[in-house]
């Protein structure tokens, strides 16, 4: 049984990433933990006048998250109907990734699935700062879902590296498993950029042949600051239908995301990115 934890703001782009999982596990049995995390900083405002002198601010947005959960999930159940499917309503009142680790580690959280925030005018934004502050820290595997993806098949992965790491299977072990079930071809990209030198280099061809024997190879060695722009090519080339890295504290998600300006960051990720955890954050 799986344990998938879904983040929710109860914003569209959240409500489509829990549809999207519904989808994507509809023939697995799964336990799913649907999370809201409440800021105390956010209901300082008139509103809070109007509590009851017999009721604390904390219980009543406690209590009005959970009705909001409970109805996406009674939403659910009519609308996919999936006996393999369980649910479970959480509220925190914590610090936003604090929680997720959290709740991690007490539910044994398989995969955090969440939504991403579209972009808005010349505010080409990638992630949400939630989203990113979570796949950097996060303990737990993270797959995030583009805003308005809608899903459709995982007939091609492409996973990218640096190889500035060894890997262990333990590491990636939904990719393999996701690769075989849903019978996903799986393309290497190792990428080699103007930071490449600066670190030991491993070859993990042996771990990939071992683990993931009939993935195709393919090769980026760029001197260009936007790393971005030749993965994004990449996968549109290719029908890339989700993109996997491995998180580590050189930061591969920064110099992979991170433009001087973001006018000039003319594209956005546009299909599930699923990254796996540095062990050591």
């Amino acid at each position: 049984m799986k344990s998938i934890l879904l983040p929710t703001d109860f914003s569209k782009n959240s409500l489509n990433a829990i549809n999207f999982s519904m989808k994507f596990f509809k023939d697995q049995v799964c336990d799913f933990y649907i999370m809201n995390v409440q800021k105390a900083s956010s209901f300082i405002s008139d509103d809070m006048m109007v509590v009851s002198s017999s009721a604390t601010i904390y219980n009543t947005i406690v209590d009005a998250a959970k009705k909001s959960i409970n109805n996406i999930i009674s939403d659910i159940k009519k609308t996919h109907n999936n006996s393999k499917h369980n649910f479970h309503a959480i509220v925190d009142y914590d610090n936003f990734t604090d929680a997720i680790n959290q709740v991690c580690e007490k539910h044994n959280i398989n995969l955090v699935l969440m939504g991403t925030k579209g972009a808005s005018g010349l505010e080409k934004v990638l992630f949400g700062s939630n989203t990113i502050h979570v796949i950097q820290r996060c303990l737990t595997p993270v797959l995030v879902i583009p805003h308005g993806y809608k899903y459709s098949n995982l007939s091609k992965i492409a996973f990218a590296t640096t190889n500035l790491e060894p890997f262990a299977i333990e590491d990636m072990q939904l990719l393999k498993e996701w690769v075989n079930l849903y019978h996903s071809e799986l393309d290497i990209l190792h990428i080699a950029d103007q930071n490449h030198l600066a670190y030991t280099s491993y070859d993990n061809h042996e771990f990939f042949n071992a683990n993931f024997k009939q993935a195709k190879h393919d090769y980026i060695d760029t001197t260009r600051k936007d790393m971005f722009k030749e993965i994004y090519s990449y996968i549109h080339n290719n029908k890339i239908k989700m993109l996997a890295i491995k998180n580590k504290k050189h930061s591969f998600i920064k110099r992979l995301f991170t433009s001087n300006s973001l006018e000039n960051l003319a594209f956005k990720i546009d299909i599930p990115f699923l990254v796996f955890p540095c062990r050591n954050v």
